[in-house]
């Protein structure tokens, strides 16, 4: 706590006023903070206790200011678990977000497609997920004055979000898909057979990420919208390797969209919530 308590105490000398709406982006996605008015810039290695991102294409900022006139505070780069971080320092930037005040939380991700209806460069809103990292970042004493013991999650991803962001999509005449994120552990990518169970068991796009973030998050109280670029669609029966390059070049092309989809989102809720 006593770390936490530093590190929110710094980013809250840097800022101005409380975010209300947190983002946190993934791999080459961390473009899609950057549409905001950016009041203040900060690197993850100059605050306080905060962790470092290790992955190609995860900036390590951290940006505030305003999208749309919402508060906003993003985190360009995420911390995973193949990466050796505990679930308490994957959700760590949760946390800090949560001391800011920070009500909606949106989170993007590359994922890997496993809907064959899927096209790689496509958006899924995640609609559920499925935690199959074998951790939990709530394992261990509770912290009343951070969540419940047991947080319900049979909505962890808020539903009038996901209409927000579908009706943005529709105005905007971008493709929008809807399905269940499972998430693993990585770093190796799955193979033929772990397709087929994971499409058996109901998932449509897999990625090494956000679940754990999501599940801080809604101990948190925070409502929370995910997006995962689909960056490539598994095949089982004749699979094709994915390289990191591919699947980088992929999502940030999906960028524009999901900047799109991020400030109708955001202009939604400034409208409703906030003016």
């Amino acid at each position: 706590m006593q770390r936490l308590t530093e590190t929110v105490a710094f980013i809250e000398s840097k800022i101005k006023g409380a975010p209300y709406i947190g983002l946190l982006t993934g791999t080459g996605l961390g473009e899609t903070a950057e549409s905001m008015a950016i009041e203040t810039t900060i690197r993850y290695q100059d605050i306080p206790h905060f962790p470092l991102s290790t992955v190609q294409t995860h900036i390590g900022r951290m940006l505030s200011g305003k999208m749309n006139g919402c508060p906003v505070i993003a985190m360009q780069g995420r911390f995973h678990l193949y990466e050796g971080y505990h679930p308490l320092e994957v959700t760590y930037p949760i946390r800090v977000m949560q001391q800011l005040g920070v009500k909606i939380l949106m989170l993007s991700n590359a994922a890997g497609g496993l809907n064959p209806k899927f096209d790689p460069g496509d958006i899924m809103l995640i609609s559920d997920h499925i935690n199959l990292t074998g951790a939990n970042p709530l394992i261990g004493p509770n912290l009343d004055r951070w969540g419940p013991r047991f947080p319900d999650m049979t909505r962890a991803y808020d539903e009038a979000l996901i209409d927000m962001a579908e009706r943005t999509a529709r105005r905007a005449g971008a493709k929008m898909q809807k399905g269940i994120y499972v998430g693993l552990t990585g770093p190796s990518l799955e193979t033929p057979s772990e397709v087929k169970f994971l499409q058996a068991i109901g998932a449509d796009a897999v990625g090494f990420s956000t679940v754990q973030e999501v599940i801080a998050a809604v101990h948190s109280g925070m409502r929370v919208l995910g997006l995962s670029t689909i960056t490539n669609v598994h095949n089982p029966d004749e699979p094709v390797p994915a390289t990191v390059e591919e699947i980088i070049e992929v999502a940030k092309g999906a960028t524009p969209v999901i900047e799109t989809l991020i400030k109708g989102v955001t202009e939604r809720i400034y409208e409703t919530e906030i003016r």
